[in-house]
């Protein structure tokens, strides 16, 4: 983990926030002048901290309504099955998140599709691309919560 100052950990979540804020705001907020802010801001992204700047958009409006989390159990943990599964995931995509698990399965995919016949295709294309032991659909009903932010501290220590 980086260790980042109280001012970094400021700037860290206003971007989180919104990225779209001018420089002047969020030096405001953190208690800078724009340049040293600016400076502070290139120097987290050059280290890693900061990985890319985007805009959230609401998936139902793009005609993504229904959000699937999907559990698969590997037939086998092969390096060749893992780098087939890869290719795979990486090229559907309507599978926006991918996380290797430990516990009771191998894989946790995160899929946003139109409806359930879009999730159908998805289903076969994805199994018809590598074999898979076992495979679980999650429907989700109802987004209760959802951020981007980690919880990131800016209160001074």
């Amino acid at each position: 983990m980086t260790d980042l100052d109280l001012i970094d950990r400021k700037i860290v979540a206003e971007l989180m926030r919104d990225a779209t804020l001018p420089v002047a705001q969020i030096a405001d907020k953190a208690g800078l002048s724009q340049t040293p802010c600016w400076k502070r801001i290139q120097k987290l992204e050059a280290n890693g901290v900061l990985t890319g700047r985007v805009a959230l958009a609401d998936a139902a409006k793009l005609g993504f309504g229904l959000t699937v989390f999907v559990g698969i159990e590997a037939p086998d943990h092969s390096a060749e099955w893992r780098e087939a599964f890869a290719k795979a995931t990486d090229a559907i995509p309507e599978i926006m998140e991918v996380y290797r698990m430990a516990g009771e399965i191998d894989y946790l995919l995160r899929v946003a599709v139109a409806d359930m016949i879009a999730f159908d295709r998805l289903y076969k294309r994805l199994t018809d691309a590598v074999p898979i032991k076992n495979i679980t659909s999650h429907f989700a009903m109802e987004r209760m919560k959802f951020t981007t932010a980690y919880p990131v501290d800016t209160l001074s220590r």
